[in-house]
């Protein structure tokens, strides 16, 4: 049985507010060799949450994945092109259901016909809240390809069909080199068979 922990906040303010937000606290926590820190300051950068789906047509047995610019790359000195799967911060009063249907349709321009809960995590827990709710779903990508995106929210997307076991190999080549993408396809290198007996198809 863990033993009681507890965080002390001794104040908490934002610090700026824009498209997102930051925060700032002042607070201690308890140690594992017992008692508890001093003060600590930290701040928290407030996004929101979102969901990220990765499109997976049994049938074919093709995913879809998406190109698209990214400045946070570009700042980090890397390409600023990345291999990502379906993404979306989820709007005030909307299932996280909703978002993964209507992300896919945004940048896709595909149908969901039906979606499966693979995974939650925490995108990066030392300086911010976000959640991701990760979802394969199944769709028809027969059709799949082209640029997508929403003009207002200035989106570019490059929609990229590709048979499982090619979009498997990226991860033998260091690709994709960001979190969801590849939480998405290692989770389906690990669980493929998990998403296609729900969906009434022989396992690979």
């Amino acid at each position: 049985m863990k033993p009681a922990r507890k965080v002390e906040i001794i104040e908490a303010k934002t610090v700026f507010q824009g498209y997102f937000r930051v925060d700032a606290y002042r607070l201690r926590h308890s140690l594992h060799r017992g008692g508890m820190s001093g003060e600590i300051r930290r701040e928290v950068f407030e996004r929101g949450h979102a969901v990220s789906v990765l499109p997976y047509d049994p049938a074919r047995r093709e995913v879809v994945m998406l190109e698209q610019f990214r400045v946070g790359a570009y700042a980090a000195g890397t390409d600023p092109w990345l291999m990502e799967v379906v993404a979306g911060i989820i709007g005030e009063g909307e299932t996280v259901e909703e978002v993964a249907r209507r992300e896919v349709k945004e940048e896709t321009g595909l149908e969901v016909r039906d979606l499966f809960l693979a995974a939650r995590y925490l995108a990066s827990p030392g300086g911010t809240s976000e959640s991701v709710t990760h979802f394969v779903a199944w769709v028809d990508a027969s059709g799949a390809g082209g640029i997508h995106g929403l003009d207002h929210e200035d989106e570019d997307i490059r929609v990229v069909p590709m048979a499982v076991p090619d979009a498997l190999a990226l991860l033998d080549d260091g690709r994709p080199d960001n979190a969801q993408a590849l939480i998405a396809l290692q989770w389906l290198a690990l669980h493929e068979n998990r998403a296609r007996a729900r969906w009434g198809f022989e396992p690979v």
